[in-house]
């Protein structure tokens, strides 16, 4: 064996064992040549269950269906499946998995495969999230603007007759919340609150939750988002709705825009929109009801003040200008994050000052209004001490790279494109922003 690959071999061992992705490569007999330890702890299997064995022993799938075996009978890569199996405990494993075929000086020798485990996220497909760490009730939601008490007012209706409800709004205007209210509200109460994220044309999605729904009753079902299914998916979650009719279930569902506008564009089925459209709820974007900016933002300190230990107590008027001055194209999810960032800063502060606001909003609060700050406001701190140049142009950046994912709903390819930069370029940036 060459002397400089073997000085390499406990550096590769190492890498192997310590990365954050499950390894899994085989001979072209199908047998396990590497298992590293995250892919252990996905599998739940260890060295020896998987030592001489062929996958086809292992795992419980057809032999079409194991990407190892494709790229070893293809020769060409597989990237990004998503694959659902059983491994030989009876646990169902869902990953994102990337196969390539191994080659020796242009001859066939396995295939590796790089598994990210998604099973703890699929199980998150059946549960609701708790933002606020308690329930979300509609007395709860802060409504002062005229629009918001008709809304929380129609959806006290709502909870009231108990039919199917239609939530119409851009993304993070709320709708989650009010489904939650309602089915908060409903007397005598369902059983369970479960949110299913359509965030997805997988055929697997409405499989499985419709062969969960055989064992739900008396439950509310929020179907988030279903224009972002396609048709096909659409119409099959119809005849899954109309199918559970006697189940005493609950369904509330939400889509981002205007259903005549998806409807006409094709991104809506003209039969599931008439299914909920019974009592439809439109939610206006927060740049729409500004009213309810500051007194959301008083209720967010009240809340998480155990959470955080914030003594936040008031609000700077230079402050209150920017949020409402800003046009929140992210609406109240938008503000709810930004909180959350100057909560985990805040120590002993008891007024939010301008100062304590976090540079990339600075930027942006700047960008639609020009007035609101001169430069030099933007890269001071609290202190007015300047800030290290490393630190000033990686928050700049951080701003830059995610304004340009927002322009594009997160998709990389054409952010990376926008920016003249390679998408593998784009995705190391945004792991390192991460760290």
């Amino acid at each position: 064996m060459d002397v400089k690959l073997v000085k390499l071999l406990p550096f590769y061992k190492f890498a192997t064992e310590q990365v954050a992705v499950g390894i899994h490569a085989v001979d072209t007999t199908g047998r396990t040549v590497i298992y590293n330890e995250k892919m252990k702890e996905i599998e739940g299997l260890n060295s020896v269950d998987v030592e001489d064995r062929s996958i086809l022993e292992l795992f419980q799938f057809e032999q079409q269906d194991s990407t190892l075996l494709k790229v070893l009978h293809s020769g060409e890569p597989v990237l990004r499946v998503k694959q659902t199996y059983w491994n030989r405990n009876g646990q169902e494993i869902t990953t994102i998995n990337d196969t390539y075929p191994v080659l020796e000086e242009g001859k066939l020798i396995g295939a590796v495969e790089f598994s990210r485990d998604i099973t703890a996220l699929e199980r998150l497909i059946y549960q609701p999230l708790k933002r606020y760490n308690e329930p979300i009730t509609l007395s709860s939601i802060t409504a002062v603007s005229l629009s918001m008490r008709e809304i929380v007012e129609r959806s006290l209706k709502a909870a009231h007759v108990r039919m199917p409800v239609l939530l119409i709004g851009e993304a993070g205007t709320g709708k989650d919340l009010i489904a939650e209210g309602i089915h908060n509200q409903l007397s005598p109460a369902n059983n369970q609150f479960i949110s299913l994220f359509c965030h997805s044309s997988d055929k697997h999605l409405i499989n499985k939750f419709k062969i969960e729904l055989e064992h739900i009753t008396n439950c509310t079902i929020f179907c988030e988002r279903i224009d972002l299914l396609s048709l096909e998916l659409q119409n099959q979650l119809l005849q899954i709705l109309n199918s559970n009719k006697n189940g005493e279930n609950l369904f509330i569902a939400s889509i981002g825009q205007d259903p005549v506008d998806l409807i006409a564009t094709n991104k809506l089925s003209k039969e599931l929109y008439y299914y909920f459209a019974t009592v439809a709820i439109t939610l206006p974007p927060l740049r729409n009801r500004t009213d309810d900016i500051l007194p959301f933002t008083h209720d967010y300190f009240n809340r998480y003040l155990n959470r955080y230990g914030s003594t936040i107590n008031e609000i700077e008027e230079e402050v209150s200008q920017a949020f409402l001055t800003y046009e929140w194209p992210g609406n109240l999810k938008e503000l709810e994050l930004l909180l959350d960032e100057i909560s985990s800063m805040i120590t002993t502060e008891q007024v939010l000052k301008f100062d304590m606001l976090p540079l990339h909003f600075k930027l942006k609060v700047q960008d639609f209004n020009e007035t609101t700050k001169k430069a030099e406001d933007f890269v001071v701190t609290s202190e007015k001490d300047m800030l290290p140049l490393d630190e000033y142009l990686r928050e700049a950046e951080t701003y830059y790279l995610q304004k340009a994912l927002d322009k594009f709903d997160g998709n990389i390819t054409k952010a990376a494109e926008a920016l003249g930069m390679s998408r593998q370029n784009l995705q190391y940036r945004l792991r390192k922003m991460k760290k």
